[in-house]
């Protein structure tokens, strides 16, 4: 058997860039609770989802908070971006501070939500792409 493909083949991994959504209200941090399935499944996470082609990564975001809570956020600034290596990709993820504008956050992708103080978050089971901006989280709220 040969290789795959040429020496002069580029095989890296598909890179997926990710918003995710820190949403505080009432010194509580909005958590999003995965559905069943692939690698992350039933994981924890910051809720956003991937950033179209060309599109502003804040307005991703707000598109995808509407889409899968159901209400308006307003984007604020950066938390982290971080990249994970996985299975099959490398997800680029970019979290924002957020606050609710409008609208009450209702799981509609996601298995469940929970409003939790910062010290608390360390307590879910979070998706590995979310762990440094959940450290960075608790870190910048329990000041």
């Amino acid at each position: 058997m040969g290789p795959l493909c040429s020496p002069t083949c580029d095989h890296r991994p598909v890179e997926i860039d990710v918003v995710g959504a820190v949403i505080v209200q009432d010194s509580l941090v909005l958590c999003a609770q995965r559905g069943p399935g692939g690698e992350a499944g039933g994981r924890w996470e910051f809720p956003g989802g991937k950033v179209e082609p060309g599109e502003d990564p804040r307005a991703a975001l707000a598109r995808e908070i509407h889409e899968e809570l159901g209400c308006l956020v307003e984007v604020g600034d950066p938390v982290t971006t971080t990249r994970y290596v996985g299975s099959s990709v490398v997800i680029v993820l970019s979290t924002y501070w957020c606050r609710v504008v409008s609208g009450t956050p209702a799981p509609t992708e996601h298995a469940a939500i929970r409003w939790l103080p910062a010290a608390q978050l360390g307590e879910l089971d979070w998706a590995p792409a979310d762990l440094p901006a959940v450290a960075m989280v608790e870190g910048t709220l329990q000041r």
